[in-house]
């Protein structure tokens, strides 16, 4: 007599089986997900990359922005109202310059969270990576105020790389003069200190915009024969400060000392401050206070930015400061 089969129940086998997976999961997940925590540790965002797309997305934006300024498709519209009560506009240059770098760095680092914000803080771009924190800022320097009056050479694209609250990468782009400067903090810089500045009288730069007010700041104290040269965009104010080594950059004015006395954003000084800092030069408040480029995105301490010049000295001669006001 032949044996008798044994006929299983395919029903049966599918349930076995989703058990034994449930069992090897719960054995396991724990340690895979401690691998891919662990690896996830591991991953670190190389400055240097960083530097060579930073620099990339400044000229990809400042295209952007010549582009429109040479389309004459500025679309000017506005963000809203500054702390002082001023119309803070942007054009479509702004709009598309931010989206391109935007892109590029998001697409570039896709294991890290890229976090916009363009009517609340519109050229604010974070990296936030597991251990460290890096926040990537970029701004496009008052284009629309500065293109609705052709005031072109004023107009930069900068991209900065800040690591708890301190610059260490800056790029600084011109788009209509063709010309990029960068630097990594203890690492170099293509551009360069002047070979000497003015101790008196000064040459102080400071912004068209509030140029009234800080006229009458700047002689009380440096004295009526300091030079003071009007001047937009953050970006080209640092640049007025160093040797470029660049024969488009020759319509940059030269000046000794840079000070604003209101309200700034931090995104615009940020990419400058990394410049100077590499070239042993500050960028302090009118206090003398180091910025932190975390938390609120605004500065409001004023600023005072040098190279080459005894900075506390500077800082001394300003009104209001304690050391000034016992003289």
């Amino acid at each position: 007599m032949a044996p008798m089969g044994i006929r299983l129940s395919p029903l049966g086998v599918a349930v076995f089986c989703l058990l034994g997976v449930g069992v090897i999961y719960h054995l396991y997940s724990g340690v895979i997900s401690s691998r891919l925590a662990a690896f996830r540790q591991r991953r670190t965002v190389d400055l240097r990359d960083l530097l060579a797309v930073s620099v990339e997305a400044a000229e990809l934006g400042g295209k952007e922005v010549k582009q429109v300024r040479e389309e004459n498709v500025l679309q000017e519209k506005s963000k809203g109202k500054t702390k002082e009560g001023a119309n803070d506009p942007f054009t479509m240059g702004d709009l598309q310059s931010h989206r391109k770098m935007f892109y590029l760095l998001k697409n570039t680092f896709p294991e890290v969270t890229v976090s916009p914000d363009f009517f609340t803080s519109p050229e604010r771009v974070i990296f936030k990576h597991d251990f460290l924190s890096v926040s990537v800022l970029s701004s496009f320097c008052l284009f629309a105020h500065l293109s609705t009056e052709n005031l072109v050479k004023y107009v930069t694209t900068m991209v900065c790389v800040a690591v708890d609250g301190k610059p260490v990468i800056g790029v600084v782009h011109q788009p209509f003069a063709g010309f990029t400067a960068w630097a990594v903090v203890g690492h170099g810089s293509n551009v360069n200190r002047r070979s000497s500045y003015n101790a008196s009288p000064k040459k102080v730069i400071v912004s068209r915009s509030h140029s009234g007010k800080v006229k009458n700041y700047i002689r009380n104290a440096f004295g009526n024969s300091t030079t003071i040269i009007e001047a937009g965009g953050a970006g080209y104010k640092v640049l007025s400060l160093l040797d470029t080594h660049s024969s488009e950059t020759s319509l940059t004015e030269e000046a000794d000392v840079y000070v604003h006395t209101t309200v700034i954003k931090k995104w615009d000084i940020c990419a400058g401050a990394a410049l100077l800092t590499e070239l042993g030069g500050q960028m302090t408040t009118l206090k003398g206070e180091n910025i932190d480029y975390r938390g609120t995105p605004v500065n409001e301490g004023g600023l005072v930015a040098s190279v080459g010049i005894d900075h506390e000295a500077l800082l001394k001669r300003l009104p209001g400061n304690t050391d000034n006001d016992k003289q």
